[in-house]
């Protein structure tokens, strides 16, 4: 129903808004309404921080493009349903979204806000003259130093977010005399605790452009840059654990130790990249830029890993109340414990510390040597570090024709190769003296001491702080892709067409020779090559100045991913069955207003994601394994309507208005295959996966926005917005969904629905503010702004969580879901001062 009254809605307000605006003009027309959007340096914009791509839509001048990325981003709202991997992103048209995962990390440039302002965005199947951009669109931030004019500026700005304080400073050169131009920026961004308890911020930013023209036709540019970044994370925990704590912010990742706050997860990235360039302008017509790219760092995330003794993690779930619930007085203890003594609900670092410097322990044989022998004491607890470092080499051309008024032809080649390292390393051996570098789920398992060798090369190894251990391997993508487009442009009609032919290859080398897998497990594994293809083409009917109506669709396949494509990584190189690449279908049909009073685009739209691929791995309560859980054919259906509508109603109020309605299905019954992690045996192939019909969870489905705004003719504005959110669905366990789950059962039993039913999580609405103030004394410019999101504080707004893989189909609320709340109230204060 609510379906149907949304699109009656749509339909009377095309109505109205045609025959309001369908005068005839017979001016000359423009693309100006489409919503491609190049945001200059001097736009001042809000700075809210994140570590996805959605932060990057801020800046658009589409209402609801923008609307998605600053209003709607902070509730994990994704345009369309679409997953970040659908949106290009690009440094001065060099692509940098990773290779591995295909999404770009807006946090790789975090705190560099004054020098990546200047972008183009493109939403949704667009016409693009850098590459042939994905369903998402495409967004390029443009980092050429004669671009940015002259200028100083510094920046401080003030929040209660991620972080608590962050200083910028920039230095533009514009283009000099001497023909070069030159840009340095640097940021540092920092808290001792963020809105989490027990989190911590630092980060650092950095960057250089340089130019130097070296007559009409020829430059050279230079980019460099690079964002190092330490954070402690917040957690994610069942209701329960939140009840327990007092607080839907719950961190159980940290804990004291002697008597200052520590986090266990401490996430570490910086990955520098460097970008040379060549642009060559034949003439007015014709120009090709030339790009040799360079990236590399390290990332990952610190964890707690342990030895011979229970879970100590405070949440693990035989640490809770519930898991005493037929034990009246160990319930009662336990949640006394967890609702009085925060110690006991955080991590007890001191505890590893005792319990390691205890163990004296013997290791024979060391490396595999008789008679090497080593007494020490061996850690029970440690800290480890999960890294996912990598180096990548980039060549991209670019052409640009324009044959005459009418018609523009772009052309392009990308070419990546690709290298990730992943492995674990010691970080702290907590007071203990040694790690035995063994697995001890395999230990437990099998009666060969072999098949327990994490590297057979280096039997019985003993590794110390800063040795790798556990795995070690490497992931090799080299892709490699040109495309093609033409844009045509007249008086009533524009339209484009683009395709592009791309060849990935990709391969693991193992760096370790795993016990359980010798000849499966060392060396490099045999190389998976697709050859992909797309189409894409757009129309755009201009019904007179204000008016326009386009269309757009677009077919492409697109490799599977690595993390995709191997059923244990870690530990072999075996890939999984029925591997292919995913098609996808998309297509799109906008009307778009673009009036003095009345700026809206309305957009239906419809993508069919086919033969994508799902692999995790986790412990599996039932099968009492620890199992690699791989699922092929998974099909998705996202369709929906986009309105966005800004209308200034007098020379300094404007009224704003979005809505996003839509629907994320799963459309078809995926194949899976269960195998057992530390042996090769498969527990269950070609199972039935019914997913059809479920909903995609993890964010909102429907979100909506109204919007007011003041502009004081004495350079100050204030405005509001009010927020809905609805149609937001927990992500799915699968297997929950197979028959094997709900052997033995009947429809009418109440673990039945406990185990199939979908949580629909409940609708919320919230309140943001912002307001801002600007004066120019003589040559210099000072801007204060405020933003404050959740004016209300509303703490209880779930906006996604997910099913444990672990569950017990006879006791579903052994494992119950975990769910993530909207921060409440939250501030961003930034004043900055420019000559």
């Amino acid at each position: 129903m609510s379906r149907k009254i949304t699109l009656l809605l749509t339909i009377f307000f095309l109505i109205f808004v045609f025959k309001s605006f369908s005068q005839n003009d017979t001016t000359k027309v423009s693309t100006e309404a489409i919503p491609t959007i190049t945001i200059s340096p001097s736009e001042l914009q809000s700075d809210e921080e994140s570590q996805d791509i959605s932060g990057l839509l801020q800046s658009s001048r589409d209402i609801f493009v923008s609307t998605a990325g600053y209003t709607f981003g902070p509730a994990r709202f994704h345009i369309r349903g679409y997953d970040y991997n659908n949106t290009n992103v690009l440094i001065d048209g060099v692509p940098v979204n990773d290779m591995e995962t295909g999404r770009a990390y807006w946090s790789t440039w975090g705190g560099l806000n004054d020098v990546t302002r200047n972008k183009e965005i493109n939403t949704g199947i667009v016409p693009s003259r850098y590459l042939f951009s994905g369903i998402g669109g495409v967004t390029n931030i443009i980092t050429r130093a004669s671009t940015y004019r002259k200028s100083v500026k510094l920046t401080y700005s003030l929040s209660n977010r991620s972080y608590r304080n962050r200083v910028m400073f920039t230095v533009s050169t514009g283009l000099m005399k001497n023909n070069w131009a030159v840009t340095v920026s640097g940021s540092r961004r920092w808290a001792q605790n963020g809105y989490v308890t027990g989190t911590f911020y630092d980060a650092w930013g950095y960057f250089l452009s340089l130019e130097k023209k070296i007559n009409k036709h020829h430059s050279i540019g230079f980019t460099a840059f690079g964002a190092p970044i330490k954070r402690g994370k917040p957690g994610v925990s069942t209701q329960e654990t939140y009840y327990l704590a007092g607080s839907n912010y719950y961190n159980p990742y940290w804990g004291y130790q002697c008597g200052k706050k520590r986090n266990s997860r401490v996430s570490n990235y910086h990955t520098p990249m460097m970008i040379l360039s060549h642009y060559w302008d034949f003439n007015k017509k014709t120009s090709l830029k030339t790009s040799l790219s360079y990236s590399f760092g390290r990332g990952g995330s610190t964890a707690l890993n342990w030895y011979d003794v229970n879970d100590p993690r405070p949440d693990y779930y035989k640490n809770l109340p519930s898991y005493f619930k037929d034990d009246d007085f160990m319930f009662n203890k336990i949640t006394n414990l967890w609702k009085n003594d925060e110690n006991y609900r955080q991590i007890k670092w001191d505890d590893f510390y005792f319990a390691n410097r205890k163990n004296l322990y013997t290791v024979n044989n060391i490396d595999g040597i008789e008679g090497n022998d080593l007494t020490g004491n061996r850690s029970k607890y440690i800290v480890e570090d999960r890294r996912n470092d990598h180096n990548q080499t980039g060549f991209n051309s670019i052409l640009n024709y324009n044959l005459n008024e009418n018609i523009y032809i772009t052309g392009g080649l990308n070419l990546n190769w690709y290298k990730g390292y992943h492995f674990k390393k010691i970080v702290d051996l907590l007071g203990g003296e040694y790690w035995l570098d063994i697995d001890q789920f395999a230990e437990r398992d099998f009666e060969n001491p072999q098949l327990a060798q994490s590297d057979l090369l280096h039997p019985n190894r003993i590794v110390k702080e800063g040795d790798k251990f556990g795995y070690d391997y490497s992931s090799n993508i080299n892709k490699y892709g040109a495309f093609a487009q033409s844009e045509f442009s007249y008086k009533k009609l524009d339209f484009y067409l683009a395709g592009t032919l791309a060849h990935t290859c990709f391969w693991r080398t193992g760096n370790m020779k795993d016990g359980k897998f010798p000849d499966d497990s060392y060396g490099n594994s045999e190389k998976q090559n697709y050859t992909n293809y797309g189409a894409k083409a757009g129309v755009t009917y201009k019904i007179n100045g204000r008016n326009y109506l386009s269309s757009n669709f677009a077919y492409l396949t697109r490799a599977p991913l690595f993390r995709n494509a191997y059923i244990s990584p870690r530990t072999r190189d075996f890939v999984l069955d029925g591997l292919t690449s995913e098609k996808i279908l998309s297509g799109d049909i906008n009307y778009i207003i673009h009036a003095p009073f009345l700026k809206s685009r309305v957009t239906f739209y419809y993508t069919k994601f086919n033969d994508q691929s799902w692999a995790r791995s986790f412990y599996h309560d039932e099968l009492r394994s620890f199992v690699n859980y791989l699922m092929t054919g998974v099909d998705k259906m996202n369709f929906g309507t986009e309105i966005g509508i800004e209308a200034p109603v007098t020379s300094t109020i404007t009224l704003t208005g979005v809505l996003a309605k839509g629907q994320y299905i799963y459309d078809s019954r995926p194949k899976v295959t269960i195998s057992q992690d530390n042996d090769s045996k498969i527990l269950a192939k070609d199972r039935t996966v019914y997913l059809k019909n479920f909903m995609v969870g993890g964010m909102p489905q429907t979100a909506a926005s109204v919007g007011i705004k003041y502009n004081s003719p004495k350079y100050w504005f204030v405005g509001l917005n009010v927020n809905y959110f609805d149609d937001i669905y927990l992500s799915l366990n699968p297997d929950r969904r197979t028959a094997d789950a709900v052997e033995g059962l009947i429809p009418e039993d109440p673990q039945w629905d406990q185990l199939i039913k979908q949580e629909h999580l409940d609708k919320a609405y919230t309140l943001n503010m912002f307001c801002g103030k600007s004066w120019k004394i003589k040559d210099y410019y000072i801007n204060l702004n405020l933003s404050i999101n959740n004016l209300l504080d509303n703490n209880n707004f779930i906006i996604g969580g997910f099913e444990q893989y672990r569950y017990n189909p006879r006791n579903v609320d052994k494992f119950p879901p975990k769910y993530f709340y909207l921060y409440g109230r939250n501030f961003f204060l930034n004043l900055s001062f420019r000559i």
